[in-house]
């Protein structure tokens, strides 16, 4: 089931007496949900993205904007009637029902041609108990289940339902590290083998770059990036998505381009930057490769953008080296730096002297990205060693 969203807006009354300015939650969301496909809706807490989630079920009303299940317009349509399968962060089992009794809940409230036989409902509620591998539990209670197992629940009784769209908002929230971990895969697992066009609400952004076809990045109500994970993460639109995106999250520093160059405070990183601003293409009046003008940016450099190097045009002052297994984590300070530890991530085949009081790096290009200083909107500029 395809699912479009249009020019969608949701605003709330302000709570504040004096200006009475309304808070808007939703602001102008327009998307297409591919036909079944994973989509995550990613953002920190307050940006929209369960607002979201209850206006595509039904539970809200848009301010304005409209919602289409494929060419059905279902804005106004009642939640029973848009054939969704609706998971909540806190499972929302009864809890003095069996796992079976509320798997087949929503089929026993069924009514006239809709109404299944007992046998024929016991038979689609052991159907979901397999697809999800809690078949052997179909006699407990909740409260003799693990959170993990209770998450399974409730998604096996939204999916009994046959729903044409499932949609989850922030299903892994109360997990501990592991059984989140496993839970997300089972939750791809499942929406593969079903093939149910799924909307995925979440904070977490490895939980969304792991599991989904696409992810919608969200602050303000806004969107601000939509794609698949790995092409955002490897060109964010502007230095919100670049900060939300990636653990460890990316560097980022004052940087300043002239005469053709980055500079990071006193040291010149990289040479022949040449671009055109902010959008792709050649600015109007500027020839497409020319030099950029003298000004002021962000630098944003992933923690594996950094190539230990003796002579590298880049001096950190050294923190210290932490071993993480495979990886080696470095550890270092810089004045321009905004953060104030410069993590940097390098081979185990690399040796750092612990002993130096600095450490120097060359920088990957394509790990680098710059910023309007002003605007935080990306500059679409291509960038080479110095």
């Amino acid at each position: 089931m395809e699912i479009v969203l249009q020019d969608l807006t949701m605003r709330f009354p302000g709570r504040d007496r004096k200006k009475k300015e309304d808070v808007v939650a939703v602001d102008h969301f327009t998307f297409t949900v591919p036909d079944g496909k994973l989509i995550a809706l990613l953002g920190p807490s307050g940006c929209g993205k369960s607002t979201t989630l209850n206006l595509i079920s039904g539970l809200l009303v848009p301010t304005e904007g409209k919602i289409f299940f494929g060419k059905e317009d279902v804005t106004r349509l009642a939640p029973e009637h848009r054939g969704i399968g609706l998971v909540f962060q806190n499972y929302a089992l009864y809890p003095h029902l069996t796992v079976r009794q509320n798997i087949l809940f929503p089929l026993e409230n069924r009514k006239g041609k809709d109404r299944l036989s007992k046998a024929e409902m016991n038979a689609k509620a052991e159907e979901v108990a397999r697809l999800v591998q809690i078949d052997p539990l179909m006699d407990r209670r909740p409260g003799e289940l693990s959170g993990g197992q209770q998450q399974r629940v409730a998604i096996a009784r939204a999916l009994v339902k046959e729903p044409k769209v499932l949609l989850l908002d922030e299903p892994l929230s109360n997990l501990d590290a592991r059984l989140r971990l496993q839970t997300r895969d089972e939750i791809r697992r499942i929406q593969r083998e079903t093939g149910i066009t799924t909307i995925f609400v979440t904070h977490d952004q490895d939980e969304a770059m792991s599991i989904s076809d696409m992810i919608v990045v969200m602050k303000d109500g806004v969107v601000q990036q939509t794609g698949k994970p790995q092409e955002v993460y490897d060109s964010p639109a502007n230095l919100f998505v670049a900060k939300f995106l990636g653990t460890p999250p990316i560097n980022v520093f004052e940087g300043l381009i002239r005469d053709g160059g980055l500079y990071i405070g006193d040291d010149r990183v990289m040479d022949g930057i040449t671009g055109t601003g902010h959008e792709p293409g050649p600015a109007a009046g500027k020839p497409k490769g020319a030099a950029l003008q003298p000004r002021d940016v962000w630098v944003g450099i992933r923690p594996e953008g950094f190539r230990l190097c003796p002579d590298g045009p880049l001096t950190c002052a050294l923190n210290g080296v932490e071993v993480m297994g495979r990886d080696i984590s470095v550890l270092s300070r810089n004045a321009s730096s905004v953060n104030p530890t410069v993590r940097s991530i390098i081979s185990t085949e690399n040796r750092v002297d612990t002993s130096s009081p600095t450490v120097r790096f060359a920088l990957r290009p394509d790990k680098v990205f710059l910023f309007d200083r002003e605007s935080e909107d990306r500059l679409m500029v291509k960038l080479a060693d110095a």
